[in-house]
Protein backbone atom coordinates (compact mmCIF):
# COMPACT_ATOMS: atom_id res chain seq x y z
CA UNK A 1 0.00 0.00 0.00
CA UNK A 2 1.55 3.55 -1.09
CA UNK A 3 1.68 6.10 2.09
CA UNK A 4 -0.06 8.93 1.34
CA UNK A 5 0.30 12.15 4.01
CA UNK A 6 -3.22 11.85 4.43
CA UNK A 7 -3.03 8.32 5.91
CA UNK A 8 0.19 8.94 7.61
CA UNK A 9 -1.54 11.81 9.20
CA UNK A 10 -4.76 9.39 9.90
CA UNK A 11 -2.69 6.64 11.31
CA UNK A 12 -1.13 9.09 13.74
CA UNK A 13 -4.47 10.37 15.00
CA UNK A 14 -5.59 7.12 15.35
CA UNK A 15 -2.17 6.37 17.72
CA UNK A 16 -2.76 9.95 19.30
CA UNK A 17 -6.51 8.53 20.40
CA UNK A 18 -5.51 5.15 21.30
CA UNK A 19 -3.05 6.57 23.60
CA UNK A 20 -6.03 7.80 25.40
CA UNK A 21 -7.92 4.62 25.99
CA UNK A 22 -7.17 2.54 29.29
CA UNK A 23 -6.27 -0.69 28.88
CA UNK A 24 -8.09 -3.76 28.10
CA UNK A 25 -11.74 -3.33 26.17
CA UNK A 26 -13.59 -1.76 28.74
CA UNK A 27 -13.12 1.64 28.39
CA UNK A 28 -15.49 5.04 29.47
CA UNK A 29 -17.60 4.30 32.20
CA UNK A 30 -19.58 6.77 31.87
CA UNK A 31 -19.52 10.31 30.60
CA UNK A 32 -19.45 13.94 32.41
CA UNK A 33 -23.59 13.77 32.46
CA UNK A 34 -26.06 10.15 32.01
CA UNK A 35 -29.42 9.63 31.88
CA UNK A 36 -31.58 7.07 32.45
CA UNK A 37 -33.41 4.80 29.70
CA UNK A 38 -36.91 5.19 31.19
CA UNK A 39 -38.09 1.44 29.93
CA UNK A 40 -35.10 -0.31 32.08
CA UNK A 41 -33.50 2.38 34.52
CA UNK A 42 -29.83 1.60 32.36
CA UNK A 43 -27.88 4.76 32.69
CA UNK A 44 -26.73 5.86 28.95
CA UNK A 45 -24.39 8.77 28.36
CA UNK A 46 -25.82 11.90 26.91
CA UNK A 47 -23.88 12.27 24.08
CA UNK A 48 -23.55 9.37 21.13
CA UNK A 49 -22.02 9.57 17.77
CA UNK A 50 -23.87 9.32 14.51
CA UNK A 51 -22.35 8.17 11.42
CA UNK A 52 -24.89 9.47 8.58
CA UNK A 53 -22.30 10.93 5.65
CA UNK A 54 -19.12 10.94 7.87
CA UNK A 55 -18.15 7.28 8.15
CA UNK A 56 -19.34 6.51 4.41
CA UNK A 57 -16.06 6.36 3.40
CA UNK A 58 -16.26 3.02 1.04
CA UNK A 59 -12.43 1.46 1.29
CA UNK A 60 -10.27 4.60 1.45
CA UNK A 61 -8.10 2.85 4.48
CA UNK A 62 -7.12 6.78 5.52
CA UNK A 63 -10.41 7.63 6.12
CA UNK A 64 -11.49 4.76 7.76
CA UNK A 65 -8.08 4.84 10.20
CA UNK A 66 -10.11 8.83 11.07
CA UNK A 67 -13.00 7.19 11.83
CA UNK A 68 -11.46 4.67 13.82
CA UNK A 69 -9.77 7.51 15.64
CA UNK A 70 -12.75 9.45 15.76
CA UNK A 71 -14.77 5.58 17.61
CA UNK A 72 -11.04 5.52 19.53
CA UNK A 73 -12.05 9.28 21.10
CA UNK A 74 -15.70 8.75 21.47
CA UNK A 75 -14.91 5.81 24.03
CA UNK A 76 -12.29 7.37 25.87
CA UNK A 77 -14.02 9.65 26.77
CA UNK A 78 -16.36 7.95 28.13
CA UNK A 79 -19.16 7.50 24.96
CA UNK A 80 -21.36 4.29 24.26
CA UNK A 81 -23.89 4.76 21.65
CA UNK A 82 -23.19 4.63 18.11
CA UNK A 83 -25.94 4.90 15.32
CA UNK A 84 -25.72 3.64 12.25
CA UNK A 85 -28.65 2.55 9.32
CA UNK A 86 -28.51 0.22 6.19
CA UNK A 87 -29.07 3.47 4.46
CA UNK A 88 -25.49 5.09 4.91
CA UNK A 89 -23.50 3.57 2.70
CA UNK A 90 -20.06 1.77 3.92
CA UNK A 91 -20.57 2.98 7.20
CA UNK A 92 -22.06 -0.05 9.10
CA UNK A 93 -18.83 -2.08 7.58
CA UNK A 94 -16.68 0.60 8.91
CA UNK A 95 -18.07 0.63 12.05
CA UNK A 96 -17.26 -3.15 11.76
CA UNK A 97 -13.69 -2.59 11.03
CA UNK A 98 -13.33 0.26 13.80
CA UNK A 99 -14.37 -1.68 16.47
CA UNK A 100 -12.61 -4.63 15.54
CA UNK A 101 -9.18 -2.33 15.78
CA UNK A 102 -10.43 -1.48 18.96
CA UNK A 103 -10.63 -4.51 20.75
CA UNK A 104 -14.48 -4.27 20.39
CA UNK A 105 -15.02 -2.31 23.68
CA UNK A 106 -17.95 -3.49 26.25
CA UNK A 107 -18.96 -0.14 26.72
CA UNK A 108 -20.55 -0.14 23.34
CA UNK A 109 -24.59 0.50 22.93
CA UNK A 110 -24.87 -0.43 19.26
CA UNK A 111 -27.98 1.48 17.99
CA UNK A 112 -29.30 0.17 14.43
CA UNK A 113 -31.71 0.62 11.84
CA UNK A 114 -33.77 -1.82 9.71
CA UNK A 115 -34.47 -0.06 6.16
CA UNK A 116 -36.51 -1.56 4.11
CA UNK A 117 -39.88 -1.34 2.66
CA UNK A 118 -40.35 -5.35 2.52
CA UNK A 119 -41.59 -6.73 6.53
CA UNK A 120 -39.94 -10.28 5.14
CA UNK A 121 -36.88 -8.86 4.26
CA UNK A 122 -36.31 -7.45 7.75
CA UNK A 123 -35.00 -10.05 9.11
CA UNK A 124 -32.59 -10.55 6.94
CA UNK A 125 -31.59 -7.33 6.78
CA UNK A 126 -30.68 -7.10 10.22
CA UNK A 127 -28.53 -10.33 10.31
CA UNK A 128 -26.41 -8.74 7.58
CA UNK A 129 -25.65 -5.29 9.82
CA UNK A 130 -25.02 -7.39 12.55
CA UNK A 131 -22.43 -8.75 10.64
CA UNK A 132 -20.66 -5.67 9.13
CA UNK A 133 -20.90 -4.81 13.21
CA UNK A 134 -19.38 -7.90 14.67
CA UNK A 135 -21.63 -7.86 17.19
CA UNK A 136 -23.78 -11.06 19.14
CA UNK A 137 -26.73 -8.90 19.18
CA UNK A 138 -27.89 -5.31 19.04
CA UNK A 139 -28.78 -3.23 22.11
CA UNK A 140 -30.95 -1.42 19.74
CA UNK A 141 -32.77 -1.78 16.94
CA UNK A 142 -34.82 1.29 15.21
CA UNK A 143 -37.34 1.28 12.19
CA UNK A 144 -35.55 3.90 10.39
CA UNK A 145 -37.83 6.05 8.69
CA UNK A 146 -40.89 4.34 9.48
CA UNK A 147 -40.39 2.46 6.10
CA UNK A 148 -42.67 -1.05 7.06
CA UNK A 149 -42.82 -0.16 9.84
CA UNK A 150 -45.70 -2.52 11.44
CA UNK A 151 -44.19 -5.61 9.52
CA UNK A 152 -40.61 -4.55 11.00
CA UNK A 153 -41.84 -3.53 14.45
CA UNK A 154 -43.41 -7.34 14.99
CA UNK A 155 -40.04 -8.60 14.38
CA UNK A 156 -38.57 -6.18 16.38
CA UNK A 157 -40.55 -7.11 19.41
CA UNK A 158 -40.45 -11.03 18.57
CA UNK A 159 -36.37 -10.38 18.33
CA UNK A 160 -36.43 -8.70 21.92
CA UNK A 161 -39.34 -11.67 23.59
CA UNK A 162 -36.49 -13.79 22.86
CA UNK A 163 -33.82 -12.22 24.20
CA UNK A 164 -31.85 -11.61 20.83
CA UNK A 165 -32.59 -7.63 20.97
CA UNK A 166 -32.23 -5.14 24.47
CA UNK A 167 -34.38 -2.24 23.01
CA UNK A 168 -36.95 -1.33 20.42
CA UNK A 169 -37.40 2.05 18.50
CA UNK A 170 -38.41 4.06 15.42
CA UNK A 171 -37.13 7.13 13.49
CA UNK A 172 -37.71 9.91 11.48
CA UNK A 173 -35.80 13.18 11.00
CA UNK A 174 -36.22 16.91 9.77
CA UNK A 175 -39.58 17.15 11.05
CA UNK A 176 -41.61 14.67 8.76
CA UNK A 177 -44.55 12.74 9.62
CA UNK A 178 -44.86 13.62 13.17
CA UNK A 179 -48.60 12.46 12.88
CA UNK A 180 -47.72 9.30 12.41
CA UNK A 181 -44.83 8.59 14.91
CA UNK A 182 -47.16 10.33 17.64
CA UNK A 183 -49.81 7.87 17.21
CA UNK A 184 -46.63 4.86 17.34
CA UNK A 185 -45.76 6.16 20.17
CA UNK A 186 -49.34 6.09 21.89
CA UNK A 187 -50.33 2.69 20.62
CA UNK A 188 -46.89 0.85 20.91
CA UNK A 189 -44.38 -0.20 24.02
CA UNK A 190 -41.49 1.54 22.51
CA UNK A 191 -38.52 1.95 24.28
CA UNK A 192 -36.60 4.80 21.77
CA UNK A 193 -37.46 7.26 19.40
CA UNK A 194 -35.43 9.02 17.27
CA UNK A 195 -36.61 12.34 15.59
CA UNK A 196 -34.31 16.21 14.70
CA UNK A 197 -34.37 18.50 17.27
CA UNK A 198 -32.23 21.59 17.84
CA UNK A 199 -32.56 25.45 19.10
CA UNK A 200 -33.86 26.51 14.95
CA UNK A 201 -35.97 22.75 14.65
CA UNK A 202 -38.42 22.81 17.43
CA UNK A 203 -41.60 21.44 16.50
CA UNK A 204 -41.03 17.81 18.48
CA UNK A 205 -41.13 20.46 21.66
CA UNK A 206 -45.40 20.88 20.69
CA UNK A 207 -46.16 16.97 20.93
CA UNK A 208 -43.22 14.20 20.88
CA UNK A 209 -41.17 15.23 23.05
CA UNK A 210 -43.96 15.99 25.94
CA UNK A 211 -45.77 12.23 25.32
CA UNK A 212 -42.16 10.43 25.24
CA UNK A 213 -41.84 11.73 28.57
CA UNK A 214 -45.66 10.75 29.48
CA UNK A 215 -45.04 7.68 27.49
CA UNK A 216 -41.45 6.82 29.20
CA UNK A 217 -39.83 6.54 26.30
CA UNK A 218 -36.39 7.26 25.44
CA UNK A 219 -35.53 9.70 23.15
CA UNK A 220 -32.58 10.07 20.38
CA UNK A 221 -31.97 13.34 19.13
CA UNK A 222 -29.99 13.48 15.26
CA UNK A 223 -29.15 16.62 12.88
CA UNK A 224 -28.09 18.59 15.91
CA UNK A 225 -26.06 20.92 13.70
CA UNK A 226 -28.57 20.40 10.76
CA UNK A 227 -26.02 18.29 9.17
CA UNK A 228 -23.76 20.97 9.54
CA UNK A 229 -25.17 23.64 7.91
CA UNK A 230 -26.31 25.17 11.36
CA UNK A 231 -22.68 25.24 12.56
CA UNK A 232 -21.29 26.43 9.19
CA UNK A 233 -23.75 29.18 9.46
CA UNK A 234 -22.98 30.49 12.60
CA UNK A 235 -19.14 30.31 12.10
CA UNK A 236 -17.70 33.68 12.50
CA UNK A 237 -20.56 34.85 14.07
CA UNK A 238 -18.94 35.65 17.71
CA UNK A 239 -20.25 32.97 20.89
CA UNK A 240 -22.23 36.13 22.99
CA UNK A 241 -20.76 36.50 26.49
CA UNK A 242 -23.51 34.82 28.16
CA UNK A 243 -22.85 31.29 26.86
CA UNK A 244 -20.30 30.92 29.80
CA UNK A 245 -22.65 31.08 31.75
CA UNK A 246 -22.92 27.11 31.39
CA UNK A 247 -19.28 26.70 30.02
CA UNK A 248 -20.06 26.65 26.67
CA UNK A 249 -16.76 27.96 24.61
CA UNK A 250 -17.86 27.12 20.81
CA UNK A 251 -21.52 27.12 18.84
CA UNK A 252 -21.52 23.58 18.96
CA UNK A 253 -21.49 23.47 22.23
CA UNK A 254 -24.20 25.47 22.74
CA UNK A 255 -26.30 23.96 20.90
CA UNK A 256 -25.63 20.42 22.48
CA UNK A 257 -26.47 22.08 25.59
CA UNK A 258 -29.65 23.41 24.70
CA UNK A 259 -30.78 20.50 23.63
CA UNK A 260 -29.87 18.59 26.83
CA UNK A 261 -31.26 21.33 28.71
CA UNK A 262 -34.48 19.43 27.60
CA UNK A 263 -35.63 17.07 29.92
CA UNK A 264 -37.46 14.34 27.58
CA UNK A 265 -34.35 14.21 25.43
CA UNK A 266 -31.79 11.05 26.72
CA UNK A 267 -28.99 10.63 23.26
CA UNK A 268 -28.08 13.08 21.08
CA UNK A 269 -26.13 12.03 18.46
CA UNK A 270 -23.87 14.44 16.57
CA UNK A 271 -21.53 12.65 13.41
CA UNK A 272 -17.94 14.09 13.42
CA UNK A 273 -15.52 13.27 11.00
CA UNK A 274 -12.54 14.81 13.87
CA UNK A 275 -11.19 13.65 16.85
CA UNK A 276 -11.01 17.31 18.33
CA UNK A 277 -14.79 17.68 17.41
CA UNK A 278 -15.86 14.64 19.30
CA UNK A 279 -13.83 15.91 22.72
CA UNK A 280 -15.62 19.05 22.32
CA UNK A 281 -19.10 17.26 21.56
CA UNK A 282 -18.48 14.82 25.06
CA UNK A 283 -17.13 18.17 26.57
CA UNK A 284 -20.59 19.35 26.14
CA UNK A 285 -22.31 17.05 28.28
CA UNK A 286 -20.33 18.39 31.88
CA UNK A 287 -20.90 21.17 34.16
CA UNK A 288 -24.20 23.56 33.88
CA UNK A 289 -26.83 23.20 31.39
CA UNK A 290 -29.47 26.31 30.68
CA UNK A 291 -32.58 26.91 32.44
CA UNK A 292 -35.52 28.24 30.28
CA UNK A 293 -34.85 31.44 30.01
CA UNK A 294 -31.36 30.87 29.22
CA UNK A 295 -32.96 28.15 26.38
CA UNK A 296 -35.19 30.91 24.91
CA UNK A 297 -32.19 33.28 25.18
CA UNK A 298 -30.22 30.87 22.98
CA UNK A 299 -33.03 30.25 20.54
CA UNK A 300 -33.68 33.52 19.67
CA UNK A 301 -30.27 34.29 19.23
CA UNK A 302 -29.34 31.95 17.04
CA UNK A 303 -32.63 32.50 14.88
CA UNK A 304 -31.69 36.24 14.53
CA UNK A 305 -27.92 35.41 13.41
Amino acid sequence: MTLTRRSLMATAALGTAMLALPAGRVFGKTAPLARPIPSSGEQIPSIGLGSWITFNVGDDTALQAECTAVMAAFFAGGGRMIDSSPMYGSSQAVIGRGLATLGRPDTLFSAEKVWTSSGTNGPAQIEQTRRLWGVERFDLLQVHNLAGWEAHLDTLFAMKAAGRLRYVGITTSEGRRHDLVEQIMQRHPLDFVQLSYNPVDRDAEQRLLPLAAERGIAVIVNRPFQQGALTRRLDGEPLPQWAAEVGATSWAQLILKFILAEPAVTVVIPATTRVDHVRENLAAAGGALPDRDLRGRIAAHIGAL
